[in-house]
């Protein structure tokens, strides 16, 4: 069969685009945008595990229902509200996204929107205080919403009372006859405190708890610190518990005023030991150990006795060797 002459019927058009015509060119071209679609949607998810989140949580049925006053707000029980933020949490843990979970409290988010003319009956506005609350949270570790209020309210309360007692040494003002700020000079003597109650207490698990009453309420710090490491090592401490605890101490010991201190002490192979001192006019005296039982052996609040531990032997408090404090 002759060939077929090149004429204007069979020669392709010269403004046809004859590419879809290969099959294999198309595939090709498929595969590249779909490549470079997986490798965008990879960067986006790397990202979005570099990009930390805070969740703001309203564990208090009180607060719960303050929100319901907005219309922009979701929800309408509380019950089901922590199941969605419990699905959240894990969500974006499974996701490698680091977050923070802090409490949100209706009264302050009111105040931030009426400080900055914002809209508090807005999603985006929640949002924009919730991102402020993270130096307030902790972080989220897996596990459930009811585990993780307490731990959000005893977080809560240890800022306000580091607060308080920050405030307090700021306005304690300066020595009449040395100009020294008593703030600063207090928070110095209250460190130099700690290290030799630790000094004392020989190796072991320390617990100590200072209290100081004020009249609004009463400031409480406590401290673990684990002093079992090599004689020359420093005391391990939890955290920020030691930032809390020597400001705490320090307001008690600028004010002047009563409050006390109880260090426990468990050791492997022995016993537990506790010792105790009580705040007096700017220093730590140490109790003695009939003191320390009736401390530790009466209720708070009843002032009804209260039986003994059994193993926990009631020590005097030791010597706490301070620089005098300013009159």
């Amino acid at each position: 069969m002759p060939p077929k002459k090149d004429t204007a019927d069979n020669r392709p058009n010269d403004h046809e685009d004859t590419r879809g015509s290969d099959p294999g060119r198309n595939t090709g071209q498929d595969r590249t945008a779909r490549t470079s679609r997986t490798i965008r949607t990879h960067r986006r998810r790397v990202l979005r595990r570099e990009a930390p989140s805070t969740v703001g949580l309203l564990a208090d049925p009180g607060d719960f229902a303050a929100m319901r006053g907005y219309r922009s707000f979701a929800f309408d029980d509380h019950q089901d509200y922590l199941r969605h933020v419990d699905g959240l949490l894990r969500s974006l843990a499974a996701q490698g996204v680091h977050t923070t979970v802090a409490l949100f409290d209706p009264e302050e988010y009111a105040e931030y929107c009426a400080d900055h003319g914002l809209d508090a009956d807005s999603a985006e506005n929640r949002t924009r205080f919730t991102a402020q609350l993270a130096g307030a949270g902790l972080p989220y570790t897996g596990q459930p919403v009811d585990e993780l209020v307490p731990l959000l309210v005893d977080e809560a309360v240890r800022q306000a009372t580091w607060e308080y007692a920050t405030t307090l040494l700021a306005g304690a003002g300066t020595c009449a006859d040395c100009g020294e700020d008593i703030g600063s000079s207090s928070f110095e003597r209250a460190a130099d405190a700690l290290d030799r109650l630790l000094a004392g207490a020989g190796p072991g698990h320390q617990h100590l708890v200072c209290s100081v009453p004020m009249q609004a309420e009463q400031l409480v710090a406590v401290l673990h610190a684990d002093t079992s490491g090599p004689p020359a090592a420093p005391p391990r401490l939890q955290g920020r518990e030691g930032l809390d605890f020597v400001t705490v101490l320090a307001a008690g010991l600028a004010l002047g005023g009563p409050g006390g201190l109880v260090l426990r002490t468990s050791a492997e192979g022995a016993g537990d030991r506790v010792h105790g001192w009580r705040l007096d006019r700017g220093r730590l005296t140490a109790l003695s150990a009939a003191a320390v039982f009736n401390a530790y052996c009466t209720d708070a609040d009843t002032g009804e006795p209260v039986a003994p531990e059994p193993g926990v032997e009631y020590c005097p408090g030791y010597e706490i060797d301070l620089p005098t404090p300013h009159p």
